[in-house]
């Protein structure tokens, strides 16, 4: 529990019934955590209260300097009816990384984890029970004081927003199909490639809406400098099976988000008979991989999707099927190993989940979703 966490009443929805369409960051729950925080003074009110807007001054330092980081995790519904939750600390790990990058301040990732834990708790019965859905956990750091300096900001407010969600993509498991582009690029070395700061996301958006408009769902990533190797997949890590064992991934650049999907799958797959690789890989060899049948396998990895495989590639007017357009093996057997884990249908050896026990407590079941 963080040292003076302040829990305010809220009206809570009741009973939470979830639409049927569920989406992906739509419908939001009764509370959030906020905190804040001041040069000289450090985090303070950390309150577990009612969701509500957020009201800041047009002169806010984050609407002018973009001072502004995000994460992402989730919560899983287990069988048993209590609750998982997955690598939070790695996940707050990465979220300091992102505001050392961003010149901002780092929380106490304890604490950080103890909030999204006990707000999780009280808000259980939005953890859907439906089949690939959970509850998405985001937190978030902005830039609050009032000044038009292009510097980093004194004031700080920190705040995590629960959503239950289903899968990313609305067919789940299921093929997706990628866009290369060489005209645009996502980020490079020495940039803020690695942080998750929106001004990343924003500019994809271009990009991405130049694929949907070509009937693709995701834009595939090269560098910014040569415009040559594989870097990332619409918001996700990528991987490559290679002689039908082999997981090849873009080796972490300071370009490539720490994915800590990528990160659990890379520990899991020697336990699984896959032996990994982390490297630089061109776009010319994953084409030659995909003629010659040595590359029979492409999928992206991130908190969203999971695992997302990649079933038609498209690059400079080639349009190319992957697998006939269905999911491989190893990328199927990941994604059932994996999830396995996180929603505790299989024992983790690898101490990756916490579970959090809402059943004996007498408290409700989850929310239908």
């Amino acid at each position: 529990m963080i040292e003076n966490l302040r829990i305010e009443p809220v009206a809570e929805t009741r009973p939470v019934v979830l639409p049927d369409s569920l989406g992906f960051g739509r419908v939001f729950t009764d509370r959030m955590f906020t905190q804040r925080y001041e040069a000289g003074r450090g985090w303070h009110d950390a309150t577990i209260g009612p969701y509500r807007p957020i009201t800041l001054d047009p002169a806010t330092t984050v609407y002018h300097n973009g001072q502004m980081i995000f994460d992402g995790t989730k919560a899983y519904r287990r069988d048993d009816g209590n609750i998982n939750l997955f690598r939070t600390a790695l996940n707050a790990e990465r979220f300091n990384e992102s505001a050392t990058r961003m010149g901002m301040p780092a929380v106490d990732v304890e604490a950080h984890v103890a909030a999204i834990t006990e707000l999780v708790r009280l808000e259980h019965r939005w953890v859907p029970d439906r089949p690939g859905t959970a509850l998405y956990i985001r937190p978030v750091m902005i830039a609050t004081e009032k000044t038009l300096e292009v510097r980093a900001s004194r004031e700080y407010l920190h705040y995590v927003i629960l959503s239950p969600v289903a899968p990313y993509f609305a067919d789940g498991f299921a093929p997706v199909s990628v866009y290369v582009s060489d005209d645009y690029v996502r980020a490079v070395r020495g940039g803020t490639g690695e942080a998750k700061t929106p001004g990343n996301y924003a500019g994809s958006v271009a990009a991405t809406e130049v694929a949907l408009a070509k009937g693709y769902q995701q834009v595939l990533w090269l560098d910014g400098v040569e415009r040559r190797y594989i870097d990332e997949v619409g918001a996700m890590n990528i991987a490559f099976v290679i002689d039908g064992r082999e997981i090849v991934t873009p080796t972490l650049t300071g370009a490539i988000l720490k994915g800590i999907t990528r990160r659990s799958l890379l520990e899991l797959a020697p336990d699984l008979g896959y032996p990994v690789e982390e490297r630089r890989i061109t776009i010319d060899e994953v084409l030659e991989g995909l003629a010659t049948g040595r590359i029979s396998e492409i999928f992206g990895m991130g908190t969203g999707a999971v695992i997302a495989p990649v079933g038609r590639l498209h690059y400079r007017g080639d349009d190319i099927r992957v697998r006939d357009g269905q999911p491989g093996p190893v990328a199927t057997r990941l994604y059932e190993e994996l999830t396995g884990l996180q929603y505790g249908r299989r024992p983790d050896p690898y101490g990756w989940t916490t579970t959090i026990d809402v059943t004996a407590a007498g408290f409700a079941s989850g929310a239908g979703a």
